[in-house]
């Protein structure tokens, strides 16, 4: 297992140089957007790669319980039917071509932002990868989830936008939804316009509660005293600045294979981050 699991790191870092749709896509999902984290199967050594994006993790909320979809090309059971066009409209609006959306757990809200280019190569990587016929629970809706803007989403960003260092480190941070799990959840959804960034939010798993931190830049609460070089300890390793490892569910493992450049871009945009306590 270990060894397919390399192979698949190493098609997404083989990005580095630039290469194909399939390529490119490779080093989103299993890179910067960490799609394994809801759509494999999870075992005690990690993602379960004989069974790659056939449906994942199971969240049980208030308002609906959901298990991350079959995304393989599987006809009966993943997204093999679906079109290119409603793949791609799918992932910015969160709208199945049925007209069914899904729960906001599926992070469409930050992929408004995502680029013509990778969106062709998400769809050239998702038609790559082998067909898995795996049924994964029906959806439970139990209440309406409250509509959210996402933070540093919106229009669709272009080539000529990832130029500039920080906008390319705000689209990698928003496509990798850095800020869904790092601002604290309320009844109306989770507070962007006033706690963006300040973590709060807690996790429960295996790995007992964890609660996500502050990633501003207030100097004493969020990353604001760290060196460039401690973040990227942090986020490729799971390790903090004073030397604590940190626990699931960031998905370091997946980060671990961003590029030197995208990991410098991350660092300056959440330079950028209002400080909050």
């Amino acid at each position: 297992m270990r060894v397919v699991l390399a192979a698949v790191f190493a098609l997404a870092a083989s990005v580095a140089c630039a290469q194909t749709p399939i390529e490119r896509g490779a080093y989103l999902v299993n890179a910067v957007m960490a799609c394994n984290s809801c759509h494999t199967p999870i075992g005690p050594n990690g993602p379960d790669v004989s069974r790659l994006l056939s449906g994942g993790r199971t969240f049980d909320e208030p308002r609906f319980k959901v298990t991350g979809s079959n995304i393989t090309p599987d006809k009966d059971t993943g997204i093999g039917n679906w079109s290119d066009a409603e793949l791609k409209a799918f992932l910015r609006t969160g709208v199945r071509p049925n007209g069914v959306p899904v729960a906001p757990i599926m992070p469409n809200i930050f992929y408004t932002v995502l680029t013509a280019r990778d969106l062709d190569a998400l769809v050239a990587y998702l038609r790559s990868i082998p067909a898995v016929h795996r049924e994964t629970p029906a959806p439970e809706y139990r209440a309406k989830s409250p509509h959210e803007e996402a933070p540093y989403a919106g229009a669709q960003m272009t080539e000529a936008d990832l130029a500039d260092q920080v906008q390319h480190g705000r689209y990698l941070a928003t496509i990798a939804h850095c800020l869904e799990c790092h601002t604290p959840p309320g009844e109306a959804g989770h507070d962007f316009a006033n706690s963006a960034g300040r973590g709060g939010t807690v996790f429960k798993g295996p790995f007992g509660d964890v609660v996500s931190a502050n990633i501003t830049s207030h100097p004493t609460k969020g990353l604001g005293g760290w060196s460039d070089d401690e973040i990227k300890r942090a986020l490729t390793q799971g390790i903090s600045r004073d030397g604590r490892k940190l626990k699931p569910p960031m998905a370091y493992a997946a980060y671990a294979h961003m590029t030197a450049q995208d990991q410098s871009a991350l660092v300056a945009f959440l330079r950028t981050l209002p400080a909050r306590e």
